[in-house]
């Protein structure tokens, strides 16, 4: 290789090491963009930086500095000097939209959060959860004890769920089932647009009463009210009988393998002849795959997303042959993987009475 590409590489390697370097500072620009309601205020037409400051209540300067800073990461457009409009990444930080991210990004730059990711070394020295050391309870008691923080994640949830239940519907064959029931389902964001896509189906969403919190309301926006049961109750203690379909998204991995396997060996107490587990999760390859022609972050977030289970709650994100493990524990057999393309990067797990 010629010097100059030995040059050009190095060079290459240093841009990665210092985007990822300035990663937390990008999350929190985000955080301080929906604090400040800026692309409300923006709009959907051309506004000078002094305008959106004066309706922010800040100071003109600081605010086009920052509007400079979302330009400069894909959020917002210059038109003119310290005139912006939104770009349609941008207009995801609307809470206006159905779309919005905004209660997504404000939990994942919550300080309670982001305060465990500082001791991500301890975490991993130790085995423990930062979270608990550092707040003298678990994540989902602290929730329990901030009613504030727990609506935040409760919204965070249903817009991390939005994406999954536009395709989930469509991607797997719920035709040939009669009922159900969607595991630590939360608001029915889920359940709901699966409900929705098949109106011979009936569902029950099952979660603790804070988490139910916002299902009447979404079941009735979908119009499944009349088809959909919410049940109040602990998954660590049993789970509803009465449904041929049992429906889990992003649970197992907020928890460790022995409350996994709990989880699914209640699943499988009241599983009927013929009925099925329906796992939503990514699966890791046993190898890491670095091939793809993806950016690297997009690549990574799978494997950040392990490491905030490790500081914050306790979970993992796990390969197949994790499931095939916790499946097995619990009396039940993996059957197979399958991509969710269309919502990468989550698969379906179909899990069976083994």
């Amino acid at each position: 290789m010629p010097n100059t590409d030995v040059r050009a590489a190095g060079m290459a390697d240093r841009d990665l090491v210092v985007r990822l370097a300035f990663g937390s500072m990008a999350a929190h620009t985000l955080r301080a963009a929906i604090r400040l309601r800026v692309v409300e205020l923006v709009g959907d037409t051309p506004r000078r930086a002094a305008d959106v400051a004066a309706d922010a209540g800040t100071e003109a300067q600081p605010m086009t500095r920052l509007l400079r800073a979302l330009t400069g990461l894909g959020l917002l457009r210059e038109h003119a000097p310290d005139t912006f409009t939104v770009t349609p990444a941008g207009a995801l930080l609307d809470p206006g939209r159905p779309d919005s991210l905004t209660s997504f990004v404000g939990m994942f730059t919550e300080p309670a959060i982001v305060r465990a990711w500082e001791h991500l070394d301890d975490s991993v020295r130790t085995g423990d959860v930062a979270f608990d050391t550092l707040f003298g309870t678990d994540f989902f008691s602290h929730l329990a004890q901030h009613p504030e923080l727990s609506a935040g994640f409760n919204a965070a949830m249903s817009q991390a769920v939005a994406e999954t239940a536009a395709v989930l519907p469509y991607a797997f064959d719920f035709g040939r089932f009669t009922t159900v029931t969607d595991v630590g389902g939360g608001d029915g964001t889920l359940l709901a647009g699966v409900l929705a896509a098949h109106p011979g189906l009936n569902g029950v969403v099952f979660d603790t009463a804070r988490g139910l919190a916002e299902a009447p309301t979404t079941t009735a926006r979908h119009g499944v009210s009349d088809r959909c049961s919410l049940i109040a109750g602990d998954f660590f203690r049993s789970v509803p009988g009465g449904s041929d379909l049992y429906l889990m998204k992003s649970v197992l991995h907020d928890w460790t393998d022995d409350q996994a396997v709990t989880i699914l060996s209640h699943c499988r107490e009241v599983l009927p002849p013929g009925g099925l587990v329906l796992i939503v999760e990514p699966v890791l390859p046993e190898v890491v795959d670095t091939t793809a022609d993806v950016d690297v972050l997009d690549g990574g977030i799978t494997y950040l997303s392990d490491l905030n289970m490790l500081v914050n709650v306790g979970g993992r994100e796990r390969t197949r042959k994790d499931f095939e493990e916790l499946c097995h524990r619990a009396g039940l057999s993996l059957t197979s993987v399958t991509p969710l393309a269309e919502a990468a990067p989550f698969s379906l797990i179909e899990v069976v009475a083994g």
